[in-house]
């Protein structure tokens, strides 16, 4: 809105290049994908706040479906079938084919994802692990298809999918199978975010632009006012219903942590305006999304710094750790660090037997009926089986390292040295 809606009167004002009310809009909706991969990088390197992770990374995946969403209905309600109704006709027209399109994903992606989960509760595939993979594949891919079918947003089916699939489905999967998927996917996104980037890259070299240098400034300036005026209002508001609060010094890190990635770059490829307004749009999205990751991604771990050594957080142990700017590393990392803020299932389940922990809102129905109709219980003897066959699995993995004539020769290498040096 503060994008799409400064444009246009900027535009109407004769300050920035002209744009129409539709192509503003569309405009400040794809500009709205944020992509923090180093911010994140660097909360995983300074060991911040787990909750302050796993808010900027929650705001992140659910925030890029969003914006596709967004960007589809603002072009698909100034289509030329559009031309004859109301403005007025066409904003709510607009506003209601979101809702849809949003509510209607999210439903097919959890129902196929809690489907998924009594399927693999009830039928024992747990000495199977292939066709255990083959058949969360099928899963996978059902909720894109199925959405995609009925004209609604397949990203987005598949987005709510994952994230109920990980909280029920993965705890019924055996441990081969869990290993399996988990590193599947995320060398499956991994190669796809790095075609992404390339694509990105050359981009900049294959793409005839046209820099409007007003636009760029004053997207610029849009971006991190409407930015503030959504985190801070957010923030205290969230505030008022929250246990763990979120501070001023969270607050400023996660409005300067909105980077702008590719998604952003890949929607304004995808906009059928006219060729002169297309590649003014491209070109200012292209610089917005260098200029973000240059500039506020660089300045990040600077302004924690300043921020800790302000803070009473200076004293806090930190883990040596290297930052790697890839979005799929971090997002694991983010996922993989969600036991830093909550407890285990096992401390969680004796904890409450103990009276010690008062759960309330969704944890207490999802600890007490949900959790028990979708997860399986796994006898003690299951569990050793589990355990066992990864043992094997790493039994042989060591037998075949240790039987290599690489490790061979190392061996007597260092054995020689050893008596050198005797």
């Amino acid at each position: 809105l503060v994008v799409g809606g400064g444009v246009f009167l900027l535009g109407l004002a004769g300050l920035v290049y002209r744009l129409n009310f539709m192509q503003s809009f569309a405009f400040g909706s794809l500009i709205s994908a944020v992509d923090p991969v180093a911010t994140l990088a660097i909360f995983q390197a300074l060991d911040v706040d787990p909750v302050l992770n796993m808010l900027v990374f929650g705001e992140s995946i659910l925030n890029d479906a969003v914006a596709i969403v967004l960007t589809t209905t603002i072009i698909e309600s100034g289509g030329p079938d559009m031309e004859d109704v109301g403005f007025l006709s066409q904003m709510m027209g607009g506003i209601t084919r979101f809702f849809g399109v949003f509510f209607g994903s999210a439903a097919i992606g959890t129902l196929v994802a809690m489907t998924s989960s009594l399927v693999l509760k009830h039928i024992d595939l747990y000495t199977n692990p292939s066709l255990e993979f083959a058949l969360m594949l099928c899963f996978i891919y059902t909720p894109y298809a199925l959405a995609e079918g009925v004209h609604l947003s397949g990203i987005m089916a598949i987005l709510f999918c994952g994230v109920v699939m990980s909280h029920y489905t993965h705890y019924n999967l055996s441990p081969v199978t869990q290993i399996t998927m988990q590193q599947t996917m995320r060398t499956l996104a991994f190669v796809c975010e790095t075609s992404i980037f390339i694509y990105l890259g050359l981009g900049i070299f294959s793409f005839p632009h046209r820099v409007e240098l007003s636009l760029v400034v004053w997207s610029l300036v849009l971006i991190l006012l409407g930015r503030a005026l959504n985190i801070f209002p957010l923030s205290l508001l969230c505030n008022k219903f929250r246990s763990h609060q979120i501070t001023k010094r969270m607050m400023v890190i996660m409005w300067f942590s909105g980077l702008r990635g590719a998604i952003a770059y890949a929607l304004s490829l995808h906009l059928e305006f006219d060729e002169e307004t297309r590649t003014v749009l491209v070109t200012t999205t292209l610089i917005v999304v260098l200029f973000t990751t240059i500039v506020l991604g660089g300045g990040t771990m600077p302004l924690m710094k300043y921020l800790e050594s302000k803070g009473s957080s200076k004293n806090r142990r930190r883990r040596k750790k290297d930052i790697t700017l890839s979005k799929t590393c971090e997002f694991g990392s983010a996922i993989d660090s969600e036991h830093l803020s909550e407890l285990t299932e096992e401390e969680l389940e004796q904890s409450f037997a103990e009276g010690r922990t008062h759960l309330q809102g969704f944890m207490y129905w999802d600890y007490k009926f949900f959790r028990p109709f979708f997860v399986r219980k796994f006898s003690q003897q299951e569990l050793k089986d589990g355990k066992s066959h990864v043992a094997k699995l790493t039994d042989k993995w060591f037998q075949d390292i240790q039987s290599s004539p690489l490790i061979s020769d190392l061996s007597d290498m260092d054995i020689d040295l050893n008596i050198d040096q005797d």
